[in-house]
C-alpha cells in the first residue's frame, strides 16, 4: 500500500505542477456557474432557476466534458512513460506493475475528483445561497458523487487504450474516439432503434443497452428525479426504469472496477 500512495503522490503532483487540476477546476467552475444562471436563457429566463433545472443543465454539460477531460489526462498513462523510457525505470524500483498502475489511477483520479468537487461544488453554494434550500446539497452530493465515478470510468478505459497501443498518437486518436463513440454515436444509435425497429424497444430493453454506456447511466442516475420536461430523447423513455438509484450507481462503479481489472491484467502480460 505503501508504494502505491507513493505513485499515487507522485501523479498527483506532477498534475499539480502541469496545472491540470487548476485548469479542471476553472473549467468547470466557470461553465457550472454560467449554467447556473443562464441553463434557461432559451426559456427567455436569466438568472438562478430551480435546482431540477441547474442539475438537468449541468449533466448535459458534464456528459461531455468529464470523459473528455479524464481520456486527455490519462491516454499516454503507459504509452508516453514507455515511449520515453521511464517506465521501465520505474519498475526497476520495488514495484510491482499492479501497485505502479493503481497509483496512477488513485493520482490521476484524485485530480479529477477535487475539481470536480471545487467545480461543480461552486454552482452548489451559489444555488444554496439563492435558493435557502438544503435538498441543494443532497442534490448535488448525488451530481458529484456520480460525476467522479464517470470521470473514473473514462481513466480506466484511459489506460486500458494506453496498454493497448505501442505509439502514443495511436492513443491519442483511439482516446478521441472513444470519447465520440460514447458521448455521440451511442445516443444516436438507441435513437436510430427506438425509430427505425419497426415493433420498437421495450423500456426495459432500452434501459438494458444504456447500462453499456457509463454516460448514459450518469444522466439516468442525475435526471431520475426530474421534471419530465427537463427530460427528452431516449432518456424520456428509459428515465422509468425499475432500476432504484443504488443500482445504477453500483454499475456505475461497475464500469470503474471492471476495466481497472483487465488494465492490471493486460499490464501483467505486457512485455516492455
Amino acid at each position: 500500500m505503501k508504494q502505491i500512495l507513493a505513485v499515487a503522490n507522485k501523479e498527483f503532483h506532477d498534475g499539480l505542477r502541469n496545472r491540470w487540476l487548476v485548469s479542471i477546476t476553472v473549467i468547470f467552475a466557470i461553465l457550472s456557474i454560467g449554467l447556473t444562471y443562464f441553463g434557461a436563457a432559451a426559456s427567455g429566463t436569466v438568472g438562478v432557476t430551480s435546482l431540477s433545472t441547474t442539475i438537468a443543465s449541468l449533466a448535459s454539460l458534464a456528459v461531455f466534458l468529464i470523459p473528455l477531460i479524464a481520456l486527455l489526462l490519462s491516454y499516454d498513462s503507459f504509452v508516453g512513460e514507455q515511449e520515453s523510457g521511464t517506465l521501465l525505470l520505474l519498475l526497476t524500483y520495488p514495484l510491482s506493475k499492479s501497485q505502479l498502475l493503481l497509483g496512477k489511477f488513485l493520482g490521476q483520479g484524485g485530480i479529477i475528483a477535487l475539481a470536480t468537487l471545487l467545480g461543480f461544488g461552486s454552482s452548489a453554494l451559489i444555488l444554496y445561497y439563492q435558493l435557502n434550500d438544503s435538498a441543494v446539497f443532497n442534490v448535488f452530493a448525488t451530481f458529484i458523487g456520480s460525476a467522479v465515478l464517470l470521470g473514473l470510468s473514462f481513466t480506466a478505459i484511459a489506460y486500458l487504450i494506453s496498454l493497448s497501443v505501442s505509439e502514443k498518437s495511436k492513443a491519442a486518436g483511439f482516446a478521441l474516439i472513444t470519447w465520440f463513440f460514447f458521448a455521440l454515436v451511442f445516443d444516436l444509435a438507441l435513437l436510430a432503434l427506438l425509430v427505425g425497429v419497426e415493433q420498437g424497444i421495450s423500456q426495459q430493453g432500452l434501459t438494458q443497452l444504456m447500462m453499456l454506456n457509463p454516460a448514459d447511466i450518469f444522466r439516468l442516475v442525475n435526471l431520475a428525479g426530474l421534471d419530465s420536461g427537463d427530460v427528452n430523447g431516449a432518456l424520456a423513455i428509459a428515465i422509468k426504469s425499475s432500476l432504484s438509484q443504488g443500482q445504477l450507481f453500483s454499475i456505475l462503479l461497475a464500469w470503474v472496477i471492471v476495466p481497472i481489472v483487465i488494465a492490471i491484467f493486460i499490464f501483467r502480460k505486457k512485455t516492455l
